[in-house]
This record gives C-alpha cells, structure tokens and sequence, in this order.
C-alpha cells in the first residue's frame, strides 16, 4: 500500500470565532475530519484572535492564537515558520501577501461582488482578495461546487486548472429523528439571517399559504447586523441561534425546509435539512441546484415560492417522496470524502504529490 507523505497545515481559524454558520462549520468539520483521516499529518489552526478548537479535536489538531499586529503582513509568516508549515489554507477569502509557504485560497462565492448590500462589512474581502489572486499568491484556488468553480474562472480571469471544486457535506449528527411533532405544523428555515437569504419573500409566500392553512414559519439563525427584523406576526417565530443537538429533531418534525436564497457557493443547510429526511423547496439557485440533485423543490419566485409550500403541505406523497429522495442524496456527501479531497489539493500545493 502506498504511504501518502506527511503533510503539516496549518489552517486560518477566523471562522471558528463566528458562533454559527456555514463558514464556521466547514472549518470546524473540515479540520476535524482531516485530523481523524490522516492522524501522521500535524493541522494548526491558527489566528490572531482568540477561538477554541473544536469538540473532540484528535491530538494533531491544534490551536494557536497569535494576537499580533498586522497578522495578515507578518504574523502569521512568522507563525508559519515556526510550525514549519507545509502548505497554509486560508479557508475564507485570506492568505498572506508574502511569505514561502506555499498557499490555498479557499472562495466560497462571489457573494461579496455580487451586491454591496448583501455584504456591507466585506470592503477589505473585494479590496484584498482580488489582489491576492493577480499576485499569485495562492497556489491554487479551492471552492465548493463546480457551479461555482465556473464562476470564479469567469469572474477573476483564471484558467480551469486553477480551481479545484471539493463540495461540502453535512454532518454526523444531522440524522432523520422520530420525536413527538408539534400540535402545530411549521414550515423551518435554517441559515444566517442576511439580506442574501431573501427572507421577506419567505415570510410573504408563507403568509399566502397560512391565510388558507393555520401552519406556522420558524426561522432559525443568527441575526447579523444588517437583518431587519420583521415585526410580530401571528405564527411567525423568530428562534435566533439554536444549538447543533437540537436542529436535527427541528430538520425532521418540519413539514418543508424553505430555502429561498438569492444566491449560494453550496446551500450547506439543504443537504442538513435532506439528510434529516427532510422535504427540502429551494431556489433554481445554480450552486443549490447542483447540491440537491433533483431531490428537490426549486423555485423562482415568492408566487412559485408560495405553491411549492401550498403543495407540500396538502400532499404526503409528496412529502415523503421529496424526504426519500433527499435521504438518497445526502448519502452522495460526506466530510470524509471533502477530507479526501481536500487533502490531495494540500498535496498538490505543497509539492508532494
């Protein structure tokens, strides 16, 4: 059997600061899942400012808070040299101008180009990222769905084989639950609430559905800054952030999942949703489109939006066809297979391979 060589990573963990969300997850999995899958390998998570590893970290993966100035310019190579670092990972839109090591830029989507207004506070990502790309500064350039992949060599003027797409995964414990279901039906959403998510056309197509059936809409995630709430209405609940443990029996006992987001670089909660067994209506979204395979309701706008809810509701065939399907199709991800391939990216960068 061929011995892979040891790889030591060292990762950014600015996302591990976040307190939910989909950037925060896919490095609290990603690192954990590398970890278990290549124990020989050493992986340092590492930032300027301070964060915990995360739960059931193996004993190759590490922590280390680097509260310096100007991290990004000289810390953090300074960081790199001491752990001997093979390659570094910059898991969210960052790496260091300068520096040996060699570099992976990871792009979740172009979200922060897109519409100013989806993200007020991304100023220094349009400003840095960009340049880093021109630089060459990362090696190569890693996103998460082919969909996106296409759109980044569009957007930034970079060849193919520049971009490596490793999809995302939903994880362990998100899982189909039989608990006792509310005397009330609820339609759930789950995600950060954000003015990308276009939740005012979600409460407007449930409040369609409602006036004919007494079915409420939770709404779960944390609120950033820019959110505007929406004002007390009958059967609307606004649950804020919710732990991990308890999303799975939220996922299973809902009628739908309602996904009606702008724009994705993956969608990660439709495969939670999916691997929970539960029936997922989501945008024609091309990244989210990708993700769910089939084995989902797309739609295009709040009218469309409010009768895929109308007909899930009304239609158990329906519902239990679209949960067999994305039971099915969640068993196509796994962070395993994102570790895999993750890790053969590292090996490319760092020469190994």
């Amino acid at each position: 059997m061929l011995r892979l060589p040891d790889l030591r990573v060292a990762l950014d963990a600015t996302p591990l600061t976040l307190t939910s969300g989909g950037l925060r997850r896919y490095v609290e999995q990603l690192s954990l899942a590398l970890a278990t899958a290549y124990p020989s390998d050493t992986y340092t998570l590492l930032s300027d400012q301070k964060f915990e590893a995360p739960e059931g970290a193996p004993g190759n993966l590490r922590a280390v808070t680097r509260p310096v100035p100007r991290f990004w310019s000289w810390g953090v190579r300074g960081a790199l040299r001491e752990l001997q670092a093979d390659v570094f990972h910059g898991t969210n839109f960052e790496v260091p101008y300068l520096g040996k090591t060699p570099a992976i830029l990871t792009i979740h989507d172009l979200s922060p180009w897109k519409d100013p207004a989806w993200h007020s506070g991304a100023a220094r990502v349009r400003q840095r990222t960009p340049w880093l790309v021109r630089l060459g500064r990362a090696k190569l350039i890693l996103t998460v769905s082919e969909a996106m992949g296409r759109e980044i060599a569009g957007h930034f003027g970079l060849p193919a084989e520049k971009i490596r797409a490793v999809p995302l995964a939903a994880s362990g414990i998100f899982r189909q639950l039989s608990t006792p279901a509310p005397e009330q039906p609820y339609f759930l959403f789950v995600g950060t609430l954000e003015p990308r998510k276009n939740l005012a056309a979600l409460v407007e197509a449930w409040q369609a559905v409602r006036a004919v059936r007494d079915i409420d809409l939770w709404i779960v995630g944390r609120e950033r800054a820019d959110f505007v709430p929406f004002p007390e209405i009958p059967g609307l609940k606004i649950l804020g952030e919710v732990s991990d443990t308890d999303l799975p029996a939220l996922y299973s006992n809902a009628l739908a999942f309602v996904y009606p987001t702008h724009y994705e670089g993956f969608g990660l909660p439709v495969l939670e949703a999916m691997q929970c067994g539960c029936p997922v209506i989501t945008s024609r979204d091309p990244a989210v489109t990708e993700v769910s395979g089939g084995a989902a309701m797309h739609t295009g706008n709040t009218g469309e939006l409010a009768a895929a809810m109308a007909a899930v509701a009304g239609n158990p065939d329906l519902r239990s066809r679209l949960s067999a399907a994305g039971l099915l199709r969640a068993r196509a991800f796994s962070w395993a297979l994102t570790a895999q391939k993750t890790r053969r990216v590292f090996e490319e960068a760092s020469g190994a391979k």
